[in-house]
């Protein structure tokens, strides 16, 4: 059965265009994978360009058998898969990237080329019959190729040494809460978790608990690099204004592996190709390459603004007041504290909150269940968008029994809910009341 030369020659046209076609993809991976936009142009472009060659040329030599009546398609005709060379680039490649971006960045390869295929196919008047068995050859190709690159990367938040990666996920934790210790003496290069051998002052990165005879650690990390540090949990894991998880999940948690799983596509990597995560007071925390996109459903995520290794954790700090703040006002997304605003604000400065509790909702406590009561009434207020009618309905009352609640209110704290800064003073007092309770 012969096939139209529109095939060859429409990949014929791709291959002398494979210096433009080449920027194309990895312009959609940088644009895609914020793990290959922290990748060199440079670097990746011989990966790309051997990927593209090879698959066109797949293309090629499927389209001429087809044609000479030499093959009967893909279920008869020679596999062409990864040159054993280039399997091994893509291993070395999955040492710094996620191996779930490279295939992910095999299939946003295919998809760009595919288009452009059709493009050439269209301009050649190819029919609808040409393109199907192509399509379906080039899909089999990536998917036996991705099954490959599964099985020849190794990378993943467990090794085969776990009290290493339990060392690693400890040394990840004290830099981000500043407990990092690191080496400056010339022997030790600065270095994060090289040389973590506890035999003297060249440990290169100690945690200020670290015991003495602590085995050594593979892996560094750059002290000028700018991450994001973060603080997550998932949003079924936190309701609003629960407290949070105790103890520390792991690899082998349902929620961790969840959690890491949305962000791996941003997860920093220490040169051993190790991501940079850990667990603190159960939730999970660690270092990003960039800020992530579409969580808005599936997360509650803290972001501290990039830093090199001496402002992680300052900048984690205000992570971790932005994912309370975010779970304690049922929030699902990312969040810098800046964005969050005064909810942040409240977390941060318990101090002024404890100020305003005393001015404003102290002489209720002195009224026991029925000073309970008009608190009560006050933060149903407020929290409706000052709707006395609103309000009313989640209390259970009448409007009027509300409205003569309020009037108390105000008369026993010498609050006028119709005055800006008394309604915002009141608000924070409930608010740091909400988050840190009765008393701090």
């Amino acid at each position: 059965m012969e096939t139209s030369t529109t095939v060859p020659e429409s990949a014929a046209a791709l291959h002398a265009g494979i210096d433009a076609l080449t920027d194309e993809v990895i312009d959609g991976l940088r644009a895609q994978l914020p793990s290959y936009a922290a990748v060199s142009a440079g670097r990746l472009r011989p990966r790309v360009m051997a990927s593209l060659r090879n698959g066109l040329s797949l293309v090629q030599r499927w389209a001429e058998e087809r044609r000479t009546a030499r093959g009967t398609g893909r279920d008869d005709g020679p596999a062409y898969g990864i040159p054993a060379t280039h399997l091994d680039e893509v291993t070395s490649l999955a040492r710094s990237l996620p191996v779930e971006d490279i295939i992910s960045a095999y299939r946003i390869g295919t998809d760009i080329v595919w288009r452009r295929f059709g493009e050439e196919m269209t301009a050649r008047g190819g029919t609808a019959e040409d393109l199907l068995p192509i399509a379906e050859t080039l899909r089999a190709w990536v998917d036996a190729n991705t099954l490959r690159i599964v099985r020849s990367c190794r990378v993943g938040l467990q090794g085969d040494d776990p009290a290493a990666d339990r060392r690693h996920a400890a040394m990840v934790r004290a830099l981000l809460l500043g407990e990092a210790r690191w080496d400056t003496s010339p022997a030790g290069f600065g270095g994060w978790g090289a040389g973590f051998t506890g035999e003297g002052p060249a440990d290169g990165y100690r945690t200020e608990r670290q015991a003495d005879d602590a085995e050594a650690v593979d892996g560094s990390y750059e002290h000028s690099a700018l991450r994001l540090p973060f603080r997550a949990r998932l949003p079924d894991a936190s309701p609003p204004g629960a407290p949070a998880a105790t103890g520390h999940a792991g690899p082998g948690d349902r929620d961790f592996r969840r959690t890491v799983d949305l962000l791996r596509p941003w997860l920093a990597l220490d040169e051993a190709g190790r991501p940079l995560v850990t667990t603190v007071d159960g939730d999970v925390a660690g270092l990003l390459v960039g800020r992530p996109a579409g969580l808005c459903r599936s997360l509650i995520l803290g972001l501290g603004a990039p830093a090199p290794a001496s402002g992680l954790a300052t900048e984690f700090t205000r992570a971790t007041q932005a994912l309370r703040a975010a779970a304690g006002f049922g929030l699902v997304g990312a969040f810098t504290r800046e964005e969050l605003g005064l909810r942040a604000t409240v977390v941060a400065l318990p101090a002024v909150g404890e100020q305003l509790v005393r001015l404003r909702l102290a002489p209720l406590a002195e009224r026991g269940e029925d000073g309970a009561q008009l608190e009560e009434a006050a933060a149903a207020y407020l929290r409706q968008g000052l709707r006395l009618e609103a309000a009313a309905r989640t209390l259970y009352v009448h409007p009027n029994t509300l409205r003569n609640r309020l009037r108390r209110f105000e008369e026993i704290t010498g609050t006028n809910l119709r005055d800006p800064a008394d309604l915002a003073e009141v608000w924070w007092a409930l608010t740091h009341r909400r988050f840190h309770g009765p008393t701090s």
